[in-house]
């Protein structure tokens, strides 16, 4: 039976490759995104269902995801993907850019989160159910500025582990992926020093985060709950030193 998936930034980069992954499989995929031209360019290619929305607007992502359930009656797994980041030294960056990055990156994952529980909690439903939230490495390690970014990571990870308690009398599960350099910018050219600086010997693709995140959902895997799994090519456990 096709499951049912809803994936928030789901145009471009790594939300993209989640679409399209679930869609190759046989789910029945519904996403939501700001960029119009690339989300409904995407939902042609997947046959996916697509929404124009600003995630940082409680009711527009609200109402998505009511009209998803008034279309399929229950969605079975959420990907909590959207992300932006703003990198300035602290003493530029404005405290609306860190505001926004912490409503765009972690509030939406509380908004979809409390939404399923509260419809399961009406419907009585507890047969299956995934949440999986994608945090970044930088959730425990830093550049300087990167403060909105790294808070907004460090929230997600915490709030996955609460989501999986919190969620657990409903049987869904919640985990999170923390991706490391993931080359989502096709304008960008990668050097070889990049892929050599990963124990992995290449720097990562958005498909790499994609099949984390339906081994995560794969029904079966229900005894992986309230993890931050880190796919990173191995750098995270590489000690550098100064040359």
């Amino acid at each position: 039976m096709a499951r049912r998936i809803f994936v928030t930034g789901g145009a471009h980069g790594i939300g993209r490759a989640i679409v399209e992954a679930f869609a190759k499989v046989g789910d029945k995929v519904a996403f939501c995104d700001v960029d119009s031209l690339r989300g409904k360019a995407v939902a042609c290619e997947c046959s996916a269902l697509f929404y124009e929305v600003d995630v940082t607007d409680r009711l527009q992502l609200e109402n998505c995801m009511q009209d998803v359930l008034n279309r399929w009656g229950d969605i079975d797994v959420i990907v909590n993907n959207v992300g932006i980041s703003v990198f300035k030294p602290i003493t530029e960056i404005e405290v609306e850019e860190f505001d926004k990055t912490i409503n765009t990156n972690l509030r939406p994952a509380f908004i979809t989160s409390r939404f399923l529980a509260r419809h399961r909690h009406k419907t009585g439903n507890i047969a299956y159910g995934r949440i999986v939230n994608i945090c970044s490495s930088r959730y425990l390690m830093s550049e300087a500025g990167t403060e909105g970014y790294s808070a907004s990571k460090g929230g997600i990870y915490s709030l996955t582990h609460a989501l999986a308690i919190s969620l657990a009398p409903f049987r869904i599960t919640v985990n999170a992926v923390a991706p490391g350099w993931i080359h989502v910018n096709e304008d960008e050219i990668l050097r070889p020093v990049d892929h050599e600086f990963h124990p992995s010997g290449r720097v990562g693709r958005p498909e790499d985060i994609a099949r984390t995140v339906l081994f995560l959902c794969e029904e079966d895997n229900d005894f992986i709950n309230g993890q931050t799994i880190t796919v990173d090519g191995g750098v995270t456990r590489k000690m550098i030193y100064p040359e």
